[in-house]
């Protein structure tokens, strides 16, 4: 299997296990991710398998936005 996957990362869990589960899953070796989440945050985090990990490199210089939500004075 090669590409890149859309992963939706939970709350809890940090990008290198992400990358170790889907390693697990795909039975692959060759698995890399294209940014990195706080562990405590939800988001896509595109992980690459196969070939397509060597891609992740030319992704560095590609602008990224975040969204996110807070809320303030609750105690």
């Amino acid at each position: 299997m090669e590409g890149f996957i859309n992963f939706l990362k939970p709350p809890g869990m940090t990008s290198h296990d992400a990358v170790g589960l889907v390693r697990r899953v795909l039975h692959e070796k060759h698995v890399g991710h294209a940014g990195t989440l706080d562990p405590g945050a939800a988001g896509v985090l595109p992980i690459a398998v196969g070939k397509a990990a060597r891609l992740i490199e030319y992704l560095d210089n590609v602008s990224k936005s975040y969204r996110a939500e807070m809320l303030l004075g609750v105690e």
